[in-house]
């Protein structure tokens, strides 16, 4: 579901929620939490269940990135993956047809609208090549090997 409401008063929320027929979970603005069977998971299972599923990238960067800052450290993590991708020869985690999927959005909205909300389909800018994409390589077996120099960043401070 995607949702923007400028015209009903409410507070500002980055929330990020799955939910289905067996379960849901929440990682923010919470600590992560997770339910099935109508209870919540114990601090025990989540440490569990995130320590199983943690990415390569959070592995290899978390403490520095937290350190850093920038929206707990992912903004320090998305700008060091694109630097890893282009210094390895890397696909990029997003390409032209991901940002004009994204764009289309609200022009789409707009027209969706202004014809009595009738349903309007998302072009496939890629022509139908998507089929053909390489997953992505969330594990970085092929990268993740671009150093962060320690001594540039000054860690008492909130900037690097």
């Amino acid at each position: 579901m995607l949702q923007q409401a400028r015209d009903t008063p409410r507070v500002y929320s980055r929330i990020h929620l799955i939910s289905g027929t067996k379960g849901a979970a929440q990682k923010w603005p919470l600590p992560g939490r997770i339910n099935s069977n109508d209870e919540w998971f114990t601090d025990d299972q989540m440490h569990e269940i995130s320590e199983k599923y943690k990415p390569e990238i959070v592995k290899h960067l978390g403490d520095i990135a937290e350190k850093i800052g920038g929206h707990g450290g992912m903004d320090f993590m998305m700008d060091w993956r694109l630097i890893d991708c282009l210094r390895n020869g890397l696909p990029l985690d997003m390409d032209c047809y991901d940002a004009a999927a994204w764009s289309s959005i609200v022009p789409l909205s707009e027209w969706s609208v202004a014809n009595l909300s009738n349903p309007v389909r998302v072009p496939d800018f890629t022509n139908g090549s998507y089929k053909n994409n390489a997953p992505l390589d969330i594990a970085m077996s092929n990268g993740g090997g671009s150093t962060v120099l320690k001594s540039v960043i000054k860690f008492d401070d909130d900037y690097f």
